[in-house]
């Protein structure tokens, strides 16, 4: 998928933790004049860009080098960033951005909830904020545009595609990501409903937190109780890999025709490799390059016209083992 349109000085670095979200296909820079988005009198823009650990995933690894591709001095920018899977963490930086006096304030939120306040004060100092890659439980009147992927769509997109594959049962493991994180919601929300209409069965549904050595544990701990699986659902690519080092480690034979349905979101490049070696069943796409939408945003107000959308939705899809193509790797994969 191509953008609509197309540094780092790092000043509050608040690392921890490990991953979520991934690809659509390849972002193209739009070539921009150094004084496009510079203020009339000649300022760079000052933005506060509050993200998730960028080695949490190869998604996350994307996002923030989009961000950091764009938001540069060249392109009109004074760009700080700030990184932390912790609530608490995130909103301290977004205090500290707010007192600095940036321009605008752009959010990849940990979690949905507990940001009025802080979005309130970022209002009342005049800073314009705008949310990215994940939503948040706040009223829209705090903030200028949301470019997020429809986390809820992927999961149902997901399921769908499981209910599919026509299983005689459906035992699964389903790993879940960090609690109470958009993505962690809409991936569950959806297999959750599915779980209670058809009669699935949840052998396990435990958060491994993004992350592929605690995924592994999880289903190693299912695999020495003896109990019978036959899909594993992991919200994320790495955690879908950790449940397949478990599985190789006991044997347990994994892919299109065998004994376990492996499925995963983000699509990383290597995961996508996967699915055309048909060691994976699905993973679904999770869009990271939302940085020229911001820019296109952020140039809007600045030239004093109004805001189309208030919430952009990334335009994703799923991949399926069978169907999947060297192409779609190429392209999609990130």
């Amino acid at each position: 998928m191509k953008k609509k349109v197309l540094a780092a000085i790092m000043a509050v670095v608040l690392v921890v933790g490990l991953t979520a979200c991934g690809g659509g296909g390849k972002s193209e820079s739009k070539e921009t004049s150094s004084n496009d988005t510079k203020k009339e009198s000649g300022e760079l823009i000052k933005v506060g860009i509050i993200n998730n650990d960028p080695n949490e995933s190869g998604y996350r690894t994307a996002n923030d080098k989009d961000m950091k591709e764009m938001f540069t001095k060249e392109n009109g920018y004074d760009a700080s960033f700030a990184y932390s899977l912790k609530n608490d963490e995130q909103i301290t930086a977004a205090q500290k951005f707010i007192q600095d006096g940036v321009d605008y304030l752009l959010l990849s939120a940990a979690d949905t909830a507990g940001w009025d306040s802080v979005l309130q004060d970022a209002q009342d100092a005049g800073i314009r904020v705008i949310l990215f890659d994940r939503t948040i439980d706040a009223d829209e009147s705090l903030y200028e545009a949301s470019i997020v992927s429809d986390m809820a769509q992927e999961g149902q997109t997901a399921v769908d595609w499981l209910k599919e594959q026509g299983l005689s049962e459906y035992n699964i493991i389903h790993l879940q990501g960090v609690m109470g994180s958009a993505a962690q919601q809409g991936r569950t929300g959806a297999l959750d409903k599915a779980v209670s209409s058809d009669g699935w069965k949840l052998v396990t549904q435990q958060t491994a937190e993004w992350n592929a050595e605690k995924a592994q544990q999880i289903v190693q701990s299912v695999i020495d109780s003896g109990e019978s699986f036959n899909v594993i659902y992991a919200e994320n690519d790495d955690m879908a890999k950790g449940a397949v080092a478990a599985l190789d480690k006991a044997n347990i034979a994994h892919g299109v025709g065998k004994d376990v349905i492996i499925m995963g979101f983000d699509c990383n490049k290597w995961a996508l490799e996967e699915l055309l070696a048909q060691n994976w069943n699905y993973d679904g796409q999770c869009n990271p390059f939302q940085a020229s939408y911001i820019d296109e945003i952020i140039k809007t107000i600045e030239d004093g016209g109004t805001v189309a959308e208030k919430v952009v939705i990334m335009e994703e899809k799923g991949f399926d083992a069978t169907t999947i193509t060297q192409e779609d790797v190429d392209t999609y994969g990130i």
